[in-house]
């Protein structure tokens, strides 16, 4: 298995390039196949969940064509076998946005359930009370998803909860269903703004994507197009807070501001300086930080995606701060690992209250998730002494070129693969 070995206590300055969004992307390769004709994808970013998804599809019979790193073409005309199910197809989450793109095109699918991070129950209910409310029949045998239905009818949807994932595969399906659909209480992240106006690229008719009432009528067939993925919102603030946890000067390009707010509101409360551009973003961390209290909530709220990197940096702040998990309920299994690099966090239920320490001492720690083995590594930087990030293989699902963006920013940071590696690491750097 492979580690991140890192000597802590660079600043880290300079500028780095921020890659494709990863939940955007996921969406729109799935929605990809609901066209007969040739989709052309870029700014993808090149991480293990995409490579995954990307070789379900091509099992499913339709034809995938890796132009660049960053490129892909996909022509659905060829799909035959509408199961999707493999070992690694069940280990990532966003497995279950082929279900909303198959139900829409052949109104049938069968997928395996998802998988993903371990950081609480993504219940998928809300995606089968719409597949049903739009006339689909639908049930879960043998860890299998199916749905089928002789036909889509347009309807009213009302969703209980704010749920991105089920937002995005009921606009999915109804967007080749027969009328008007209108969802209710819809997710109004970023990402399903872009698989909207993607869709939409594709001939489809949505509106309202980024409020919370979503208006779709279907239409017959969609058609080909060229389509760039949103910069990743999760990827920028990782490195935001990279520079704020290293006391560091940082230039973020490739980043829509506006789909940062919550991320940079945070930052300036806790001491830093932000600088805005029209597609690039400066984070300078040059005084003490102090504490703040964080909430996480649906977007435009603090994302759940950033409270683990955010939980590093204010371990390190003067005060006590807290951080309340809304979202999920096992996400703050990082905290223990934390707690050997020096933190003084302790967890009531889904509030964690840090006591600011002075500093970090390096560890060997265990990433629990992709989020968190992120946030680990940014302690691992800020952190005096050698720290080993074991699992990384999460933190890959997620961040493409981890290391070598952040050894670009005069990060001390190698990916090993044996304990022979880490020792030869440590003397080098000692």
């Amino acid at each position: 298995m492979e580690q991140y070995v890192i000597k802590g206590g660079n600043p880290l300055v300079g500028e780095v390039e921020i890659g494709g969004a990863k939940n955007a992307a996921l969406a729109i390769l799935s929605a990809a196949v609901m066209t007969d004709e040739t989709v052309t994808i870029d700014n993808l970013p090149n991480v293990r969940d995409i490579n995954v998804l990307l070789d379900a599809i091509r099992e499913i019979g339709a034809k995938v064509d890796r132009v660049g790193e960053h490129t892909v073409k996909i022509n659905g005309s060829f799909i035959q076998n509408l199961t999707v199910d493999n070992e690694f197809i069940r280990k990532i989450r966003a497995s279950y946005y082929l279900m909303g793109a198959l139900l829409g095109k052949y109104k049938r699918a069968e997928v395996a359930l998802p998988g993903g991070c371990n950081i609480g129950s993504r219940p998928i209910d809300l995606h089968m009370k719409g597949f049903r409310a739009l006339g689909a029949t639908v049930d879960i045998e043998h860890g299998m998803f199916l749905a089928s239905a002789e036909k889509l009818q347009g309807t009213h949807i009302y969703l209980d909860k704010v749920s991105v994932g089920a937002t995005i595969n009921i606009m999915m399906a109804a967007s080749m269903a027969e009328g008007k659909t209108i969802i209710e209480n819809a997710a109004k992240e970023p990402h399903v703004v872009d698989v909207a106006n993607f869709l939409n690229s594709m001939g489809a008719n949505i509106r309202g994507a980024g409020t919370d009432v979503i208006r779709i009528v279907g239409v017959e067939k969609l058609h080909k197009t060229e389509y760039s993925v949103i910069p990743d919102q999760i990827e920028a603030g990782t490195f935001m807070y990279a520079a704020a946890a290293t006391k560091g000067d940082i230039m973020l390009k490739n980043v829509i501001p506006k789909h940062l707010e919550a991320t940079t509101a945070k930052l300036l409360e806790i001491g830093c300086e932000v600088e805005e551009f029209d597609d690039a973003v400066r984070v300078v961390a040059s005084k003490p930080l102090h504490h703040t209290q964080v909430t996480t909530l649906p977007y435009p709220g603090f994302p759940t995606d950033m409270q683990p990197q955010m939980a590093v940096v204010l371990g390190i702040a003067s005060g006590t701060s807290t951080i309340t998990e809304s979202i999920f309920e096992n996400r703050f299994k990082y905290v223990d690992e934390l707690t050997r690099m020096g933190a003084n966090i302790k967890v009531e239920s889904n509030i964690a209250i840090i006591n600011g320490v002075e500093r970090y001492t390096g560890a060997r720690v265990n990433a629990p998730d992709l989020r968190a083995g992120a946030a680990l590594v940014i302690a691992g930087l800020a952190a005096e002494g050698i720290t080993v990030v074991d699992d990384i293989y999460y933190i890959e699902r997620g961040y493409e070129n981890f290391e070598g963006k952040l050894a670009a920013l005069g990060a001390v940071i190698e990916k090993v693969s044996s304990e022979k590696e880490i020792k030869k690491f440590t003397l080098k750097v000692s």
